[in-house]
């Protein structure tokens, strides 16, 4: 993601020892949502995941996800007690009903860094900047379904975090006006028949 912590050394340390790990790196951080689009296109996997590298949430938690993505096409966990300030929590806390109450997605914690798609459905979801707090919701556009599964969390311990109030809030309500849009006039279809 254009980091400049060294984390792109370590990533290329595990890729040489373990030829079944492979990466890709930004000339500069585009966001989150740039980095999921990136890792979305150049997946050759049945299955996508994404974790946060902060280190809050504990990839042991893949299984618990893992157990339920054969019957949906994505699965997100949901924070439980979670570590955060009482102003990130509150703010989220917020995000998320304002959220949910436009896409009507049933998630009470969309912007959970530990989530598992089918790569099938991932591939379709045309991506915006802002888009990954509106997965679920894209998976539902496509008439997909979805589960939350409760995951640990943990004190941030690495990384520094890129949100604050202004950018919980605001951004994500005008965002959730562009997937309104977006609900309205989204193309979807199913073929019937084909001779190729």
């Amino acid at each position: 993601d254009g980091s400049t912590d060294g984390s792109l050394q370590l990533v290329q340390e595990i890729a040489r020892r373990n030829p079944h790990f492979s990466y890709l790196s930004f000339d500069r951080n585009y966001g989150l949502s740039t980095a999921l689009k990136a890792g979305f296109d150049h997946a050759q996997t049945p299955l996508i995941g994404y974790i946060d590298s902060d280190l809050q949430t504990d990839p042991n938690d893949f299984d618990l996800l893992l157990e339920y993505i054969g019957e949906y096409d994505l699965v997100t966990g949901v924070r439980t007690n979670r570590k955060d300030s009482f102003t990130k929590n509150i703010s989220s806390l917020v995000a998320n009903l304002i959220r949910r109450s436009f896409t009507q997605d049933g998630m009470d914690d969309t912007g959970c860094p530990l989530k598992v798609i089918k790569a099938g459905h991932a591939k379709r979801i045309p991506m915006f900047k802002g888009l990954h707090r509106f997965l679920p919701a894209m998976i539902l556009l496509q008439n997909g379904n979805i589960k939350q599964v409760p995951v640990r969390h943990y004190e941030r311990i690495a990384g520094r975090a890129k949100f604050h109030l202004l950018n919980r809030l605001i951004k994500p309500l005008m965002d959730c006006f562009a997937f309104l849009w977006m609900r309205r006039n989204y193309i979807n279809y199913e073929i019937a028949q084909t001779n190729e």
